[in-house]
């Protein structure tokens, strides 16, 4: 089976040619612009942008290919683009948010998500974690049964959270093994295939009448949708085999937890939300019913085509035949990119200094990042017009996972984040975030104590 993220229309992959940008693009635009605004070049040489009218527009998308679904609640996976002013976005669009760490629930509440629609998702929940969550009225899901019993503990009488309890169909992975959730030996969820299992969540959820959710992830990048649609399947007979069980609608809502494989390969969105809809409707009809509400948690596959990086050329050389662009944007923006390239591959295109789309033959030449090891190449022997000192070069669809989770590498610093709206061929532009100093890499590196280690050792402070 051919995978989502593979162009199943053109045949073209991301190592292949690529159409070079139309001088009028989107992208094309607003690099240009960014140019002339300063935003880009010698002394700016790395930045992100997020295209807004674009985030607002997928959104749009997601909501309408659920408008015949009753009662969805569609939650943003915070992971995915962990930037207050982006979340705030989607608040304002009309999201609830996933999150899964403690900074995570903060800036889900700093951008003005309201508790009942954040849901927390993690395996690994301390017990203050739990605690601040249900007096916030969080919706929160046990990763496992050992953390229900946590919640008994916690849990206060006038508790508002929703509850939920993650399992594991365990109906196998797709072609990204790291992505696949769903597997029989996957850390997430209580695992529903092993002895017994089914019975202990089926047990638990009957002792506990104020346990209602039942939460799965089958996966997102590599997984194709009848899997993930077959995960969530099994995972709505559960609940009505729970609700059988104790003999009433105990269970009343499904957190469908993951989301769509991108396609990195083109423009193409592909999969889409209503072929989503379709699969989940294939794989039980009864699961989008309305008898139970439905959380949804979509991530990549709302703001990854939303956004791309921008990077200053700062030499070119040749090594072994091989031309090497030596680029501002590596591992350092683009980590799974340069450590699984096969899994995640990113068109590049080539700008010349002015922001406008080089038009000059193709040359097969590798794409480097500044990172010092050999390892930090973002394109490898890709064919692109050619790149000289001073050119620029743009990283598509980067909008999720990439600028926004900052590997800190060689302490290089986190690039400036933009947000452009297009508006009659005109662009402007709004700071999401500002690029990180290097004071400010020192400081987050211990600068306060810097003699810490010289002038003996007190009890370390516990702020």
């Amino acid at each position: 089976m051919l995978l989502p993220t593979e162009n199943q229309r053109t045949g073209r992959r991301a190592d292949q040619p690529t159409d070079q940008p139309t001088d009028d693009s989107p992208v094309a635009l607003a690099v240009r612009q960014a140019v002339t605004d300063g935003l880009l070049g010698e002394d700016r040489p790395l930045a992100g942008f997020v295209d807004v009218r674009g985030v607002r527009d997928s959104v749009a998308g997601l909501h309408e290919a659920f408008a015949q679904v009753p009662d969805v609640l569609h939650t943003f996976a915070a992971k995915a683009c962990s930037l207050v002013p982006v979340l705030r976005l989607l608040a304002d669009a009309g999201m609830g948010c996933e999150v899964a760490s403690p900074g995570e629930l903060r800036l889900a509440l700093d951008a003005g998500f309201p508790p009942p629609r954040i849901v927390l998702d993690s395996p690994a929940k301390t017990r203050r974690e739990i605690r601040e969550a249900l007096a916030l009225g969080v919706a929160l899901n046990a990763d496992n049964l050992d953390e229900l019993d946590r919640i008994d503990e916690l849990r206060p009488e006038d508790c508002a959270s929703v509850l939920g309890v993650r399992v594991n169909p365990q109906v196998g992975g797709g072609s990204i093994g790291a992505m696949s959730t769903a597997t029989a030996h996957s850390k997430f969820g209580v695992a529903l295939r092993d002895p017994g299992a089914r019975t202990r969540v089926v047990e638990a959820f009957a002792r506990r009448p104020w346990l209602t959710r039942l939460h799965a992830h089958v996966g997102s990048q590599g997984c194709p949708l009848p899997l993930i649609a077959e995960g969530l399947a099994q995972t709505h007979r559960l609940a009505e085999e729970i609700n059988a069980y104790v003999g009433r609608r105990q269970v009343t809502s499904l957190d469908l937890g993951g989301g769509l494989p991108v396609n990195f390969a083109d423009d193409t969105v592909t999969p889409t939300y209503p072929e989503y809809v379709a699969a989940l409707g294939a794989a039980e009809p009864a699961l989008l019913d309305g008898r139970y509400q439905v959380v949804t948690e979509f991530g990549r596959s709302l703001i990854a085509k939303n956004g791309f990086t921008a990077a200053l050329v700062e030499y070119v050389k040749d090594a072994g035949g091989r031309r090497v662009a030596l680029t501002h944007a590596g591992g350092q923006v683009a980590t799974r990119t340069v450590f699984m390239p096969d899994d995640w591959p990113v068109r590049v295109s080539a700008y010349g200094p002015d922001g406008t789309p080089k038009r000059t033959p193709l040359v097969r030449q590798d794409v480097a990042g500044p990172l010092c090891f050999a390892g930090d190449v973002v394109a490898h022997d890709r064919p692109l017009p050619a790149l000289s000192e001073g050119d620029l070069v743009v990283l598509h669809d980067t909008g999720g996972y990439y600028f926004s989770a900052h590997w800190s590498y060689n302490s290089l610093p986190r690039p400036a984040v933009y947000g452009y709206r297009l508006v009659d061929d005109r662009v402007t532009f709004a700071t999401i975030r500002s690029a990180q100093t290097v004071r400010e890499i020192s400081a987050e590196s211990g600068l306060a104590q810097a003699d810490a280690l010289l002038t003996g050792f007190a009890a370390p402070s516990r702020t």
